[in-house]
């Protein structure tokens, strides 16, 4: 039962309160003396806890009088303050239950009423390989990390149960070398990218490199065997140069090389980007011709484009110019054809999908509204959807639904560790082919 506090609210304000449930954010969810919903950081479902208004409609955590019984003890001693890991305090188990809740209910939304069992997968702590940093000029040193949540401080990353103890190593002598740097007079980024060949560093400054710079860079580069380190400046983060290479730049996926350009996007680890080629090429129809040919929207550098090279011919399309040309240069083979095509702009169009033997898609954080309005007039035979966002999944999917496909198959991918990111591979069918289809093997996921 809530305390009621008559009169007007002050930031000493406190109620005791039950979780009803995690919100989207990974949030609990609780219901206010006057009836008004909040959702309050680190409270779990079914605890009773003690929240305090810090300011007007933000209530804070001060306490959990009952707890649950998913409820343990953050194993990061930055986890109250870092900004990158928000439900440290929930048993991953729970964690991976919920976010598979989340996918099936954001499908039902979607109008799908029969949504199958979903097969789950969950990486290993110290796996990331992939870290998007920033820096803030210090006294003495520079601050690297993550901002702590809702604000613009930065948590100086002192350790890390998430990155690659890689990625953590080189931190040390990135806040000493970066502290010497006329490029940066206040602030800067840092973004990280752990290759088959090593760190690939792209430095997003607010001030141009100098000679003196670039020899900084080029002696930490020797010093800490990275392959390469690129510059761009923020009022232009999109035109990179090279500040300094000494090594080949490569990155396998499956079984091509490939050279990511600077700050290039990859699954955040290689099991993960093995989790969600599996269960796309596990979603294809068991019997595929090699002459079959699919569409693949938003390919990259090729996470998917390769593996589905394996089984039939692709054509892949790609909005970013310089993952476009990595991805060209890395195919060597005439099964793939390569597409630079802004899908936001200029989708494929409805007619484009007629020979596909499927669409397969992945796309950005917001979805794919405008390429989906196509490929649900177009009514492809099959239509695989790789999603890092379940608002935008159920948003883009409801048009499939609509359109009358039945979802046969789905994967949820726990690659973004103790946080409420969910990735998901959803396979939709039209009702029509249902008989020349086969269901997938969910083996190994």
């Amino acid at each position: 039962m809530a305390e009621s506090h008559p009169g007007k609210a002050t930031p000493a304000q406190q109620e005791v309160v039950n979780v009803l449930y995690l919100a989207g954010l990974g949030d609990g969810t609780v219901r206010l003396a006057d009836g008004q919903i909040a959702h309050v950081a680190g409270a779990l479902p079914g605890e009773t806890v003690r929240i305090e208004e810090t300011r007007k409609g933000t209530w804070q955590l001060q306490d959990v009088i009952e707890s649950s019984p998913e409820r343990v003890s953050p194993p990061c001693p930055l986890a109250e303050s870092c900004g990158g890991c928000s439900l440290q305090h929930i048993r991953p188990e729970a964690l991976l239950a919920w976010k598979t809740e989340r996918v099936i209910r954001a499908l039902h939304n979607a109008g799908f009423e029969t949504v199958p069992q979903a097969a789950t997968f969950q990486v290993a702590p110290h796996s990331r390989r992939r870290a998007d940093l920033a820096v803030k000029r210090g006294a003495s040193s520079m601050l690297i990390g993550l901002h702590g949540r809702n604000t613009k401080t930065i948590v100086d990353m002192s350790t890390c149960l998430v990155l690659d103890p890689h990625i953590l190593s080189l931190l040390p002598a990135f806040r000493t070398v970066l502290h010497s740097l006329q490029a940066i007079r206040r602030e800067a980024s840092l973004h990280i990218n752990l290759l088959d060949t090593g760190a690939d560093i792209l430095l997003v400054t607010d001030a141009p490199l100098t000679t003196a710079d670039r020899i900084r860079l080029t002696q930490m580069a020797e010093d800490h065997a990275i392959p390469r380190i690129s510059w761009a400046s923020a009022s232009n983060p999109e035109a990179t140069e090279t500040a300094t290479q000494r090594a080949p730049v490569t990155q396998s996926i499956a079984g091509h090389e490939v050279t990511p350009p600077p700050g290039g996007f990859l699954q955040t680890s290689a099991a993960s980007e093995q989790a969600i080629q599996a269960a796309v090429l596990a979603a294809l129809p068991e019997k595929m011709t090699r002459r079959a040919s699919v569409v693949e929207l938003y390919a990259g550098c090729g996470t998917l484009t390769f593996a589905l090279a394996q089984r039939c011919q692709v054509s892949a399309y790609e909005g970013h110019g310089p993952a476009c040309n990595a991805l060209k240069a890395g195919t060597g083979t005439a099964r793939i054809t390569t597409h630079h095509r802004d899908l936001t702009r200029q989708p494929l169009m409805a007619k484009e999908f007629a020979q596909a033997a499927a669409v397969i898609l992945d796309p950005p954080h917001a979805g794919a509204k405008n390429q989906m309005e196509q490929i649900a007039r177009g009514l492809p035979t099959q239509v695989i959807y790789v999603s890092c966002n379940p608002t935008a999944l159920s948003k883009d999917t409801a048009l499939l639904a609509k359109a009358g496909y039945r979802l046969h198959a789905v994967t949820v991918i726990d690659q973004f560790l103790w946080s409420a990111e969910t990735e998901t591979v959803c396979d939709f069918r039209r009702e029509s082919s249902r008989r020349s289809r086969s269901g997938p093997s969910r083996s190994g996921l």
